[in-house]
């Protein structure tokens, strides 16, 4: 080696960092460890250290490293199909999850419809129910349930009248005043509407009631009823008059009986005696006679006044006066009669031919018929 070179070698040298050259030949702590590791890992190549081992040591590394690798591929092909599974498992339920999305959506765009249409018929439901609570008020105020109908008309023609029919019939007339409020509110035609039908039925319930009164009159018991059912006919005159003349001309029969059977017959059981038994005394004849209609008179006023207690748009005490006055004239012709012939049949007739009078007992009558007369009157006054 030449001067120059070494010149050059020790001027190289000189201008060499000790600090760097100490660190390159002393490594760090930790590198020491890894060489030591790499060298023990070495050993485990090979068990004997020939020549032929340390010649082969690179190509056995490289093949220990093919070997690793080939294990990290199929270590990484089963990582990868594991991967891919879950990346296919992943998009499965990306998918699903889509089109649960989609789902969604479409069920939300159609459940807001029908959210919609629900509050919408919910409105609607509201104004219906409003409706028919109006219409329930209406039917209740205006019209006659079906079984308020078949009381009023009846069911059959023979059905009796009851309590119930006459609150019918009130009712009936409660809708009529309340469709002339219905009148004056502008609903013209649903109130003639009204008007018309509670008209039909009131007038087949006064039909039908006017026949019962008939056959009420008729009977020797009347039901209590009957004054009841008389009020209501006061508004149809002609029914009520024919009516009353039912009941005079069946209170005339009976009570013209009654005379009779007492003139005749007498009492139940033979007491009292017949009276025209008492025909041989013309005073206690026909005070007997009198004395009978006087008792008879109180119940016929009583059965009067009973008749014409509910009824309001009448004079009452007139129509009792009348009727009573009616019935009782029924014995005036018998009591006239027989009278007129006891008066005959008691004169007396002289030699000659000539009718004797007899001015007593004549007397003695006239005054009982005054009595009598007087009597019926003050009872007739003070009670009617």
């Amino acid at each position: 080696m030449t001067a120059a070179q070494l010149t050059g070698y020790d001027a190289h040298y000189h201008h060499v960092d000790p600090y760097r050259t100490h660190e390159f030949y002393l490594p760090r702590y930790d590198r020491q460890w890894d060489t030591l590791d790499a060298l023990k890992e070495l050993s485990t190549f090979f068990t004997e250290n020939t020549l032929r081992s340390r010649r082969n040591l690179r190509g056995e590394i490289e093949k220990r490293s093919v070997n690793i690798s080939e294990e990290f591929v199929l270590a990484l092909r089963d990582v990868k199909e594991a991967v891919d599974t879950i990346y296919k498992d992943v998009s499965s339920m990306n998918s699903a999850c889509v089109d649960m999305k989609r789902r969604l959506a479409a069920t939300k765009s159609e459940t807001s419809n029908l959210i919609a249409q629900t509050n919408s018929l919910q409105t609607h439901s509201g104004k219906l129910q409003m409706q028919e609570e109006v219409a329930m008020s209406f039917v209740q105020t205006f019209q006659l349930t079906p079984e308020e109908v078949n009381i009023i008309k009846g069911v059959t023609r023979e059905a009796p009248i009851t309590p119930e029919f006459f609150i019918v019939l009130e009712k009936t007339q409660k809708i009529r005043n309340n469709t002339k409020h219905l009148l004056q509110t502008g609903h013209q035609k649903t109130a003639l509407d009204v008007m018309e039908q509670m008209n039909v039925c009131r007038e087949a319930g006064l039909e039908r009631l006017y026949r019962w009164c008939q056959a009420q009159c008729r009977s020797p018991d009347p039901s209590p009823l009957l004054s009841q059912a008389l009020q209501p006919l006061q508004e149809r005159p002609v029914l009520f008059n024919l009516v009353l003349e039912e009941w005079v001309v069946i209170r005339r029969g009976w009570l013209v009986r009654g005379f009779l059977d007492a003139l005749t017959l007498g009492g139940p059981g033979g007491a009292p005696r017949p009276i025209e038994l008492q025909a041989h005394d013309p005073l206690r004849y026909v005070g007997d006679m009198l004395a009978w209609v006087h008792q008879a008179l109180p119940a016929e006023r009583e059965a009067a006044q009973a008749l014409f207690g509910n009824c309001t748009n009448i004079d009452a005490s007139e129509h009792v006066r009348n009727t009573v006055a009616s019935v009782s004239e029924s014995v005036c012709r018998p009591l006239k009669t027989r009278i007129e012939q006891m008066i005959v049949a008691d004169q007396g007739t002289r030699a000659g031919g000539d009718t004797v009078k007899k001015p007593v007992q004549l007397y003695k009558i006239s005054n009982l018929l005054r009595f009598y007369h007087n009597t019926i009157n003050q009872v007739s006054l003070n009670n009617f």
